[in-house]
C-alpha cells in the first residue's frame, strides 16, 4: 500500500534537504548543496530577503574577508524584534523513520542568528528588552518534539483526508499542503512565504513520532504513532488551562495510529484537550494551586465553538472525562458535564480514573471500554487495500481528557488504542479472531514501549517531565520503581511550574506570534507590583537563613533558658516569614510578561 500511495506523489514538491550557509559580514547567503545556484540572502542591516543571483557574494572592497560557511539543514523562519530580523536555521537533524515513504527527520538542534546590526540605535529600556527577547529565542532553541519531512507535510491530519484530497495536491508546495493548526513554526515562515521560497520553507510539526516492527508469526507489520499538537492555544501546564473565546483548547493533541501490514494500511485517530470551559489555575507555591472557573458573557459559546470545530473536521464524537469527581478536579467536571448536556450530538462519559483504576486497579478501564464499545466500535477505523481501495473510513473520534492530559490521557488512550489495533489486525489476517496483540509477548512489548515514548514527549513539551503513571501503559501496574521515578517527575513538575514556565510560556507566545515586538508597544518589562525576579532571590535566602538560624539555636536550646527563648523567637519568626511568602506565592512565582491567559 505504501509504494502505492509513493507512486501518488511521483509529482510531489520537495524541499532542498541540505544549505550551505556563507555569513558576510553584510548578508547571509543560503545555497542548496544539490544545486547552488538555488538561494537567497538576508541582508544584515535591514533583514530585507532577495532571491540569490549570480553575482552575490560580499559588496564593498574585494579585500573583505572570506565568509564563515557552513552546512544547516533547513531555515525554519525569520523573526523581527526590536533590533531587527533573526533567522532560526536546523543545525543538525536525525531520521526516525518514513510517513508513507517519505524520511521523517527530528530536529536534535537549532540556532537563532542575528541579521541585521540595529541594536546601536535603540534605547536602554529597548536594549533591556532585547536582551529578554534573547533569552526567549535561547529558549525556544531548545524545543523538544520538532519533527518534518522533505518529501511531504506531515501535519496534514489523518491518512483519510489525504487519501481525499483532489488529485494533484502534492505538487503543491510542502507549506500548502499542511494543516495551518499543526504548523509550529507557521508565524515564522511569513517572509520566506511573501519572497516566494517555497523550496526552502520547511513546516516544522511539534508532537511525536514513533515507529516499531511487529513479528506476528513472521509476517511482519509495521506501527506508527503520530500526534500532532495544535498551535492555536500552545503554552505550558499551568499558563495555558482550558479554552479561549474562541474555543480553542490548550494541550490539544491529535494522535494518529498507522498500521502497514503486506499491502493494506490502516489509520486510527483519537484527540485530547483541555476541558474546554474558561478555567485558570495560578501557580501560588502550592502543590495544587486552586482551580477557578472564569465568568464571562461568551462562556456558553466556548464549547459550543469547540465541539463544532471537533465535528466539522472528525465527524462524531465521544467525550471521555477521566478527571476525579470531588475536590476542584469535581466542581470543574460537574460544570463540564452540565455543559455538555447542551450538546446533544456529542456523547459524554464521564469516568473517574484514579477512583476506579486506582490501587493496583488498573484492569477497571474495562468498564470504561465497555461503556463505549459500541459507539466506539461503530467510529472504526480508515483502512487501505493494495490498490488504493477504500475499505473501510473512521467516523469520529474519542476525545479524552484529564486535568493536564497527560498521564491518565495517556494511559486512556493507549488502551483504545490496542482494541482498535487488535480489530484491524483481525480483519486484516494478521490475527485470528480469538487472538489479540497481547498474546504476542514481544509484539505487545514494542506497542506498549511506543506509547510510553509517545507519552513521555508529549509531557516534555508541555510539563517539562516524562510523564507519570508509565508503568500502567508498560505493565499494567503500578512498580517500586515507576512510583520513584514519578515521585521525581512530580517534583520536577513543581518546580517548572512555579520557576521557570513564565520564562517558556513568553518563548512560546513569542514564536507563535501571539506577542508581536514592537517599538510602539510599552515594555513588556516595566514592574508591575512586585518583581518575581528580584523578589524570589531575597525570600529563598530569607527563609534558607531563618532555618540554619533556628536549626543552630535548638541544637543549643538545653545549655540555658535564654537560649531556649531565642530558639522560640527564631522559630516564630521563620515561621512567620514561611507564611508571608506563602501568602504572596503568586507574585515569587515565575508569571509570563507578554501575553494574558485568554
Amino acid at each position: 500500500m505504501e509504494a502505492e500511495i509513493e507512486s501518488n506523489s511521483y509529482g510531489s514538491f520537495k524541499l532542498w534537504s541540505e544549505l550551505e550557509l556563507e555569513e558576510f559580514a553584510d548578508k547571509l547567503v543560503f545555497k542548496s548543496v544539490e544545486s547552488p545556484d538555488q538561494g537567497f540572502c538576508i541582508n544584515r542591516f535591514d533583514g530585507n530577503i532577495d532571491k540569490l543571483d549570480n553575482g552575490d557574494g560580499p559588496s564593498g572592497s574585494p579585500n573583505v574577508s572570506s565568509p564563515k560557511v557552513s552546512t544547516v539543514y533547513g531555515v525554519a523562519g525569520t523573526i523581527r524584534l526590536l533590533a531587527g530580523t533573526y533567522v532560526m536555521v536546523i543545525t543538525s537533524r536525525k531520521e526516525v523513520g518514513n510517513y508513507l515513504g517519505f524520511p521523517v527527520f527530528l530536529v536534535t538542534s537549532m540556532k537563532f542568528i542575528s541579521c541585521n546590526e540595529a541594536s546601536r540605535n535603540l534605547t536602554s529600556q529597548e536594549k533591556r528588552d532585547e536582551d529578554y527577547f534573547m533569552t526567549l529565542l535561547k529558549t525556544i532553541e531548545s524545543t523538544p518534539g520538532l519533527y518534518y519531512s522533505y518529501g511531504t507535510d506531515i501535519t496534514l491530519n489523518s491518512l483519510q483526508r489525504r487519501c481525499k484530497l483532489a488529485k494533484g495536491w502534492e505538487s503543491k508546495p510542502i507549506w500548502k499542503q499542511g494543516d495551518p493548526r499543526f504548523v509550529w513554526n507557521r508565524n515564522l515562515l511569513e517572509e520566506l512565504i511573501e519572497n516566494k521560497l517555497d523550496e526552502f520553507i520547511i513546516p516544522l510539526l511539534q508532537g511525536s513520532f514513533q515507529t516499531g516492527e511487529l513479528k506476528l508469526k513472521d509476517s511482519p507489520a509495521i506501527i506508527k504513532i503520530v500526534s500532532r499538537r495544535c498551535t492555536r492555544r500552545l503554552g505550558t501546564r499551568m499558563w495555558r488551562r482550558g479554552a479561549n473565546l474562541e474555543g480553542d483548547a490548550a494541550n490539544f493533541i491529535e494522535t494518529e495510529q498507522l498500521l502497514e501490514f503486506k499491502d493494506h494500511i490502516s489509520s486510527f485517530l483519537q484527540v485530547r484537550g483541555s476541558i474546554p470551559l474558561l478555567w485558570e489555575q495560578i501557580v501560588d507555591l502550592s502543590y495544587k494551586p486552586h482551580l477557578q472557573l472564569i465568568n464571562h458573557e461568551d462562556t456558553s459559546m466556548v464549547a459550543e465553538r469547540h465541539f463544532n470545530d471537533l465535528l466539522k473536521c472528525y465527524g462524531g464524537c465521544i467525550v471521555v472525562d477521566l478527571t476525579d469527581k470531588h475536590g476542584d478536579e469535581g466542581m470543574l467536571s460537574a460544570a463540564y458535564e452540565e455543559e455538555m448536556q447542551k450538546h446533544p450530538n456529542v456523547r459524554y462519559v464521564s469516568f473517574d480514573f484514579h477512583q476506579s483504576c486506582g490501587h493496583g486497579n488498573f484492569d477497571n478501564i474495562q468498564l470504561l471500554y465497555d461503556e463505549i464499545s459500541e459507539d466506539f466500535e461503530k467510529q472504526g477505523y480508515f483502512l487501505l487495500d493494495s490498490e488504493g481501495k477504500i475499505l473501510a473510513e473512521q467516523e469520529g473520534v474519542v476525545r479524552s481528557n484529564c486535568i493536564d492530559c497527560l498521564d491518565r490521557t495517556n494511559v486512556t488512550q493507549s488502551y483504545l488504542a490496542q482494541k482498535s489495533l487488535n480489530s484491524q489486525l483481525q480483519r486484516m489476517g494478521a490475527i485470528s479472531s480469538t487472538e489479540s496483540i497481547s498474546m504476542f509477548s514481544e509484539d505487545f512489548e514494542v506497542f506498549k514501549t511506543l506509547w510510553v515514548e509517545h507519552g513521555d514527549e508529549i509531557s516534555l513539551e508541555y510539563s517539562g517531565t516524562h510523564a507519570l503513571k508509565r508503568d500502567l501503559v508498560r505493565y499494567g501496574k503500578q512498580t517500586l520503581s515507576g512510583i520513584i521515578k514519578d515521585g521525581i517527575s512530580a517534583l520536577s513538575r513543581y518546580y517548572l511550574n512555579n520557576f521557570q514556565d513564565g520564562v517558556r510560556q513568553d518563548a512560546i507566545d513569542l514564536i507563535c506570534g501571539h506577542y508581536t515586538v514592537s517599538r510602539i508597544r510599552p515594555s513588556p518589562l516595566q514592574p508591575k507590583g512586585i518583581d518575581t525576579l528580584s523578589y524570589l532571590p531575597v525570600a529563598s535566602a530569607l527563609v534558607i537563613g531563618g532555618l540554619t538560624v533556628t536549626s543552630i539555636t535548638l541544637n543549643q536550646a538545653g545549655r540555658n533558658a535564654q537560649q531556649y527563648l531565642s530558639s522560640v523567637v527564631c522559630a516564630g519568626l521563620t515561621a512567620g516569614l514561611m507564611a508571608v511568602v506563602k501568602a504572596n506565592g503568586r507574585q515569587i512565582c515565575s508569571r509570563p510578561r507578554l501575553c494574558g491567559l485568554f
